[in-house]
């Protein structure tokens, strides 16, 4: 079972306050986020051994020592900008997963209540508020002082990390806390291609993001994450299932984390972001908890969603008035991917999110890598990078150094797009993905079943 061994920041009140909208029609608040102290959580996720590593600075700006009373600090604030924003959050997640589990072992619909929950989301609309989230993804890749970690605005400097005790735990990045445990950001580490977590993120990617488990060619006959295929574009539909049970795959991870988290923080405002397999760790665990996510350059995950048996959130604009609204745990049974509380983030220069860095003699193929899907849930944002820069497809495009100084921080002149009102926009406008279908070319069912039934 998962635990949660990881250091947290808590600081002073966190501020909502109006802010002047850059165009009439957003309707945005600031959240402002200072210096505080630091805390280890121990296995039995209790607070203790507290030591003050930064003093916080009074409200009036003044000066303080510091935790080392030869360094003053004065008051330093980062503003990310939130909006209202309601989401479809499963009323009982205990419920949930049990719905998801039978579904996922016994092939049987089971209803979820899903409740209607105003809250403030990241405001994914805003320039900075985006490239800040970003550069946080980033830096779930390394740790404080190391050479790929990212600036961010002077208060997110000092983070916290999680899930770096064992080198070889793949499921790590870093959490934000906000002053008074208001807000919690959990930012989670996508893939290393070398290091010590390579070898579980490839099983993560190649499990989740492949058509048939990882099977490309003949060439991989013995490099599959699993045992599904079933001869000449078949793939056994209830042996993918079970191969999603197992403790190894980070999203079961991820659940235990959220717990955790939510157990500790039962009144916070939660976001969760991350780029490539975190950002799609964090969509799936986002639409499981009913939680904000944003994620950069992330494969399609909405056929990863319908093998862990998701149950989906309803459709928004079903819900007229009801504040609750039943659904059964299989992803047919009346949700919608569309509803799920997640913006996606990519440019079209990018073929990972796009699915179409495969086929024999691809970058991802060549490196042990099926990432075969494209499509997404919730809402996506995607930079017209070929288009306005003349940029070719390339798997290069896809480090989040380049989406983050080269993308979403780029100053364009003309906008990324143009509103139908002549409003030049920073940021491109959400959409969702539809009429999207990943793995046409396969066929899935029990066939492993019926292949052992004509043999006997």
């Amino acid at each position: 079972m998962f635990t949660l061994p990881l250091i947290i920041s808590v600081s002073l009140p966190i501020i909502y306050a109006a802010a002047a909208a850059a165009h009439p029609r957003n309707h945005r608040q600031s959240i402002s986020f200072t210096f505080g102290e630091e805390y280890r959580l121990q296995d039995d996720s209790g607070l203790s051994n507290t030591q003050p590593v930064f003093q916080v600075t009074p409200p009036d700006g003044g000066l303080q020592p510091t935790a080392d009373s030869s360094h003053a600090t004065t008051q330093t604030t980062a503003v990310l900008s939130a909006r209202p924003t309601t989401v479809w959050r499963p009323r009982d997640p205990n419920a949930y997963q049990h719905a998801r589990l039978r579904s996922l072992r016994l092939e049987e619909d089971e209803a979820v209540e899903w409740e209607q929950v105003e809250m403030l989301g990241p405001d994914v609309e805003d320039k900075h508020t985006l490239g800040q989230l970003a550069r946080m993804t980033g830096n779930a890749y390394a740790l404080p002082g190391e050479k790929n970690w990212y600036d961010l605005d002077v208060a997110w400097n000092t983070s916290f990390p999680y899930g770096w005790e064992d080198a070889a735990d793949g499921f790590r990045g870093h959490v934000f806390v906000s002053p008074e445990n208001s807000t919690v950001i959990l930012s989670i580490k996508g893939t290393t291609l070398q290091g010590p977590t390579s070898k579980k993120d490839k099983f993560n990617d190649n499990l989740l993001f492949s058509c048939c488990c990882a099977r490309v060619d003949f060439s991989w006959i013995f490099s599959t994450v699993c045992d599904c295929y079933a001869n000449k574009s078949r793939c056994d539909s209830t042996c993918l299932s079970n191969a999603l049970v197992q403790d190894s795959l980070f999203y079961n991870i991820g659940v235990h984390m959220i717990n955790n988290i939510t157990a500790l923080y039962p009144t916070s405002t939660i976001w969760l972001v991350g780029h490539s397999l975190g950002g799609s760790l964090a969509s799936l665990l986002g639409t499981t908890f009913g939680l904000p996510a944003v994620a950069f350059e992330a494969p399609g995950e909405r056929l990863a969603a319908t093998r862990l048996s998701l149950p989906l959130p309803p459709d928004a604009l079903s819900a007229h008035p009801p504040q609750t609204h039943l659904i059964t745990s299989s992803v047919s049974g009346g949700g919608y991917h569309g509803s799920a509380p997640v913006t996606h983030v990519y440019h079209n220069a990018d073929p990972i999110p796009q699915g179409v860095c495969t086929g024999f003699g691809s970058p991802c193929a060549s490196a042990g890598y099926a990432l075969e899907t494209h499509c997404h849930l919730g809402k996506s944002i995607v930079y017209d990078t070929v288009g306005k820069l003349c940029w070719k497809v390339d798997v290069r495009n896809h480090v989040i150094r380049t989406v983050i100084l080269d993308v979403i921080e780029r100053d364009m002149v003309d906008g990324w797009e143009e509103d139908f009102d002549g409003f030049l926009r920073e940021v491109p406008k959400a959409r969702v993905e539809e009429d999207c279908i990943d793995c046409y070319k396969w066929e899935f069912g029990d066939f492993k079943k019926k292949d052992l039934v004509s043999i006997l």
